[in-house]
């Protein structure tokens, strides 16, 4: 006759029971994701979007040289404006845009000549010309753009996505963030899962590469074939089990799904970056430098089931002017109008644009006033949190239309001014998500990616 097991102690119970629950949770959430990639718990309301490609201009784009004519400052060129808001450095005169504006399309809204081939589906589009920010710096904007909170670590916009929709392509990530060059500002915390599951995590891709050796690190074994792969990951899952069972971690749990995510990438991420296979015409259409093939991968990758894709214009803050903004806005956009333009135009001709959600802008605008170094111009603009522009097409979005204003010199919001809050409300809402309901326990409180605060804007819902 076997003895008696020990008693256990009151400890030693919640201990058990707890990992228990927590692997009981674990099951049903791999079972349901297929891989643990995702809770699945699904739209609270019909989506009126499937899918979302973010254009993130990284730097600050000037909302005055791109989406917001202010005729006003040709007006009082050279002279001190009546404004007098803080900026982060010195600025002077008024200084109005070195390019032309043009009304275009059914609904006649006015685009700078730096996005004239993305202004000829401005009716497909809704601009935001009254976005706010809180403080004139990169590091905190990109962090309230991208995240929701300017201090703090929080969850990021797509990360809450996976979280509340899950992937719907288990062999590739759901949220992916492409930028060639490196990482932005802020790398890997402007998309980070931060208290969330690891698994809702962006997956970063170097864009700048061809090979799809170069652009996902480590995709393929140079050492063992998938047979043998398979039966290393079972075995390293078995250890990985034995050694979780006495503890409760969610990282732990995050690295063996990222272990399978990998291998199951091998075969489909070779085909979905591989842009060779896409007719010629298309090619020609997104145009052949970096930018029109990240654009071209970021839609074969929404074809797919990846959930978000963030397209980032490259390494640290490219759009960050604070001299010549007139030749340096003008490389830049020179580089993504044509990319931007091929994918609204291929996304409505393959019947995809009415589900997807395209997002473009930056993490706040520039300033009217020229910036200057003593009583030096420099000819060009500094940060500006105050007033700012993104625009929005697709997926329940009415185009043609503007929502907002900044005042007549393009300083600062004075007509329904939209916060990150607001922003993201919105595309939640249009994701069939609603954002005070979306909610994360941690650290004894429910977390949601709009804090406490959060406006659907209504008037650019179709």
């Amino acid at each position: 006759m076997s003895s008696p097991l020990p008693p256990l102690t009151r400890r030693d119970f919640l201990r058990r029971s707890g990992v228990g629950l927590g692997m009981l949770g674990l099951s049903d959430l791999l079972a349901e994701s297929g891989g643990g990639s995702s809770p699945g718990a699904g739209p609270h309301f019909a989506p009126k979007a499937k899918r979302v490609i973010h254009f993130f201009l990284n730097g600050g784009p000037s909302h005055v040289d791109t989406f917001d004519p202010k005729p006003a400052l040709l007006k009082h060129a050279g002279q001190a404006l009546p404004q007098n808001f803080l900026t982060e450095r010195k600025t002077g005169a008024a200084f109005p845009s070195p390019f032309k504006f043009q009304r275009y399309g059914r609904s006649g809204i006015e685009v700078s000549e730096l996005f004239a081939k993305t202004a000829q589906h401005i009716d497909d589009i809704a601009v935001i010309r009254s976005m706010q920010a809180q403080v004139p710096n990169h590091e905190p904007s990109l962090m309230l753009m991208n995240c929701g909170d300017s201090l703090q670590s929080r969850p990021s916009l797509g990360s809450w996505l996976m979280y509340g929709l899950g992937s719907e392509n288990q062999n590739l990530p759901g949220f992916i963030a492409m930028c060639p060059g490196g990482y932005p500002i802020k790398g890997t915390e402007n998309w980070q899962s931060a208290f969330l599951p690891g698994a809702h995590q962006g997956t970063f891709v170097d864009s700048q590469h061809t090979a799809v050796d170069r652009l996902i690190g480590n995709i393929r074994s140079p050492h063992a074939g998938p047979e043998d792969q398979r039966r290393q990951l079972d075995l390293l899952r078995t250890l990985n089990q034995a050694h979780r069972r006495e503890r409760s971690d969610p990282r732990l749990d995050a690295r063996l799904e990222s272990f399978e995510l990998a291998f199951r990438m091998q075969a489909e991420a070779t085909d979905a970056f591989d842009t060779a296979g896409e007719p010629q015409h298309i090619r020609d259409l997104y145009g052949s430098g970096v930018h029109g093939r990240q654009t071209l991968i970021a839609r074969r990758l929404l074809e797919r089931g990846v959930r978000y894709v963030q397209l980032w214009h490259g390494a640290g803050q490219p759009w960050d002017h604070h001299d010549n903004i007139e030749v340096n806005h003008r490389k830049l956009a020179a580089e993504i109008d044509q990319p931007i333009a091929a994918l609204l135009s291929d996304l409505k001709q393959r019947g995809m644009l009415e589900d997807t959600l395209v997002i473009w802008g930056g993490e706040f605008g520039r300033t009217p006033t020229v910036e200057m170094v003593g009583n030096t111009s420099k000819l060009g603009r500094d940060h500006n949190h105050y007033g700012f522009s993104i625009w929005m097409a697709g997926g329940g979005i009415k185009g043609g239309t503007v929502h907002g204003s900044t005042d007549e010199f393009g300083f600062a919001a004075v007509e329904n001014p939209v916060s990150a809050h607001d922003l993201h409300a919105t595309i939640l809402h249009l994701m069939g998500l609603d954002h005070e309901r979306l909610t994360y326990r941690y650290s004894g409180r429910d977390f949601r990616l709009t804090d406490v605060e959060g406006n659907i804007v209504r008037s650019i819902l179709a």
